[in-house]
């Protein structure tokens, strides 16, 4: 199966894509595609992959589902277009590095910018119906997005991963601790960002740990 997606990653996940479990995934997306309304466009569903290159990965955000309303999901995972409205999730992540960093908070929610750092934006599942959320989960996209963290975890060294919720912690048990830095704390949720996502200062930390392995830092 020819899956389109950047040519650093195709190498390693090549195997995955002529597994039974991929080819039924595939079989089940494109006919939701041509039934339903899906989330994000058809070309954005790897997107994460295009803007950050397996060998640039110094960061690794997990996230869950797509959003599900009209023009949101860019394929990037807490992110959305430039001239949608910030999701409530996202204000509070500008919230954090505001109070962690002082930077002010941005105008746009298009996180395409920390991609192109080496930020990989990662949603454990990659489409969604519309306004249907967790529509496409179990299908097979997980069995997919736990062999990229196994990819990451196995080949390369001195990556951070940001696991908020207990979803994302439950997805990274399989990271080498011992070659990676991993850090937990709640969901950026307004539901949950109260009890631990503000003051993590994941965002400071990440950036300290980069330094102190001789990388750039994030420009968050």
């Amino acid at each position: 199966m020819d899956v389109k997606i950047a040519p650093s990653w195709k190498a390693r996940l090549a195997s995955e894509f002529t597994k039974p479990y991929f080819t039924t995934l595939i079989d089940f997306v494109k006919q939701e595609y041509q039934t339903q309304t899906v989330y994000p466009p058809g070309k954005e569903i790897f997107n994460a992959f295009d803007a950050c290159d397996f060998s640039d990965v110094k960061v690794v955000i997990l996230g869950q589902d797509p959003y599900h309303g009209a023009g949101q999901a860019n394929g990037l995972c807490f992110s959305v277009h430039d001239g949608i409205r910030i999701p409530p999730s996202l204000v509070n992540i500008f919230k954090e590095i505001h109070a962690d960093l002082g930077k002010p908070i941005p105008a746009t929610g298009n996180l395409e910018r920390w991609a192109r750092q080496g930020v990989l934006l990662l949603n454990a599942t990659l489409t969604v119906r519309a306004s249907s959320p967790g529509s496409h989960q179990n299908k097979g996209w997980e069995t997919f997005t736990d062999a990229v963290i196994r990819h990451i975890s196995d080949e390369r060294q001195h990556v951070v991963f940001l696991l908020w919720g207990s979803y994302a912690q439950k997805k990274g048990e399989v990271i080498d601790r011992s070659k990676h830095l991993v850090l937990m704390s709640p969901h950026p949720s307004p539901f949950s960002a109260d009890r631990g996502f503000f003051g993590n200062k994941h965002f400071s930390k990440t950036n300290e740990y980069l330094v102190k392995q001789g990388l750039t830092p994030i420009e968050w």
